[in-house]
């Protein structure tokens, strides 16, 4: 990590001294994972990213810190310089944040110092960049966002509850988030005045520079909606769809370089792709470049439900091209009925080829993805959400398909493996014909823009996701994907 000589270092500290009792968790809440990965990883992946990011200390909770090394250790994360037990509060622990920074080697007395909430681990480049472009012209830097929601001022009446008291200007209001930047120098006196006054009390950095060090201005830095802090419950579920959505959409999306770029030379095994969705992937994807096998009953006379067969399409895939990339399943059934009226054969042919097929298509293909760190893609329904009558055994079995990528994601993470779940909207394909006949034009997806949604997750760097693909609206790309 070299540091320019034009600029003052930047050392980002990442709080995550907090706990998970208000998400009801025996664990602090930045280990609870997310897309994948802890959420204290989340959020040090974009100061490690950050160009203008030269040092990472992580402030743990004391009983964590030997779990925050591990996740430093594992995901390679190079800016760390070191993990530091945290104090009782907020306040204790930026005094020893401010301690181990300026015991780094190369910090010197007036470095940039970031400090930021471990568990808003959707902090933009762009936040992160301004923050440290601010602090050439300013010593105090604040990131907050307008206020959408009218603030009221209250006071408590005896027994009677609450009563309004204010409501201020809402076109002033701002809500604060982090990072909060400040010259170390700055921060350290702020603190020093504030440990001798034995009135103190301050809920984040800035309000301690605002009240001991009033002559310093704080400059402000436009934050974002996604900078959103896991607090309650409500937070992990929202944090979550946020990933999905900062996540799935493909930088250059659209660009025939792009795809071309990432897929030429790659081998693809597509199981179902005989016709509909898992077709279009695979010819798709043989369009630009990639080594594909297209397995079906149809065609190569592959049966997902038979495990040898599966194992020998994985063995004759890596003996031709020596590598396995990206395995997909597209591959189901779907037999409309009441479950008490539905056969013996039926429901044993549902459950092997929706549920054991993609369990054994998924052991088998890991030994090869973790060796290529690719991806495995699952497909579920709509109905996943909510059994639906008719077809119970097909949507039950959908709804495991989540679980499957979800718990797989987790167990795979550490060996590089990415796992996905496509969840397309209704589309046109040969099955849902089959079952559902004829339907009202452009009332469906279709088959291919399902395929180039599946593709652009499969180029991402997402994990244990459900994505949702849909008919064009108009928050939609000219592609008519959806996300």
């Amino acid at each position: 990590m070299s540091q320019h000589a034009s600029r003052r270092r930047t050392v980002a500290v990442v709080l995550a001294g907090g706990t998970g009792e208000r998400v009801g968790l025996s664990i602090p809440k930045q280990l609870l994972k997310i897309a994948g990965k802890s959420i204290l990883e989340h959020t040090l992946w974009a100061f490690e990213n950050a160009p203008d990011v030269d040092d990472v200390l992580v402030m743990m909770a004391p009983d964590h810190t030997a779990a925050a090394e591990r996740i430093v250790a594992r995901a390679g994360l190079r800016k760390v310089v070191k993990v530091v037990a945290g104090g009782a509060t907020r306040s204790a622990t930026t005094r020893l944040a401010i301690e181990a920074a300026g015991a780094l080697p190369a910090a010197g007395e007036d470095c940039n110092l970031l400090l930021h909430d471990a568990v808003r681990p959707l902090v933009s480049q762009r936040v992160i960049k301004e923050c440290v472009g601010a602090l050439d012209r300013y010593r105090a830097v604040d990131v907050a966002i307008p206020s959408s929601d009218t603030v009221v001022v209250t006071r408590t009446h005896g027994g009677d509850g609450e009563f309004v008291t204010a409501i201020p200007d809402r076109s002033r209001l701002r809500r604060g988030q982090t990072p909060q930047g400040f010259r170390l120098s700055t921060i350290r006196r702020a603190h020093e005045l504030a440990a001798a006054d034995p009135a103190f009390h301050a809920t984040d950095d800035c309000a301690v520079v605002l009240t001991y060090l009033p002559d310093v201005p704080v400059h402000v830095v436009r934050g974002d909606e996604s900078n959103t802090k896991v607090t309650d419950p409500v937070d992990v579920f929202i944090a979550d769809k946020l990933f999905q959505l900062a996540t799935s959409t493909t930088p250059d999306e659209g660009s025939e370089e792009f795809y071309r770029e990432r897929l030429a030379g790659r081998t693809l095994l597509v199981f179902g792709g005989s016709y509909g969705i898992g077709a279009d992937i695979a010819r798709l994807a043989e369009g630009y470049g990639a080594r594909v096998h297209a397995l079906g009953r149809s065609t190569t006379g592959t049966h997902v439900e038979r495990p040898d067969q599966v194992d020998d399409a994985f063995a004759r895939a890596y003996a031709e091209t020596g590598r396995i990339d990206y395995v997909v399943n597209t591959a189901g059934v779907l037999r409309i009925g009441r479950l008490d009226e539905t056969g013996d054969d039926a429901v044993r042919e549902a459950f092997e080829v929706n549920y054991l097929a993609p369990v054994n298509i998924a052991r088998t293909a890991f030994k090869y993805l973790s060796e290529s760190r690719g991806q495995l893609l699952l497909f579920t329904s709509s109905s996943y959400t909510r059994g639906r009558a008719e077809y119970s055994l097909y949507s039950s079995t959908k709804a495991a398909m989540v679980n499957l990528t979800q718990a797989l994601a987790d167990e795979w993470a550490a060996d590089g493996v990415r796992v996905n779940c496509v969840n397309p909207e209704r589309t046109a394909t040969p099955m849902r014909t089959r079952a559902f006949g004829q339907e009202p034009e452009g009332s469906l997806l279709t088959s291919e823009s399902v395929a180039r949604s599946s593709l652009d997750v499969l180029l991402s760097g997402m994990t244990g996701h459900v994505i949702d693909v849909r008919r064009q609206d108009p928050t939609a790309g000219a592609d008519g994907r959806a996300w």
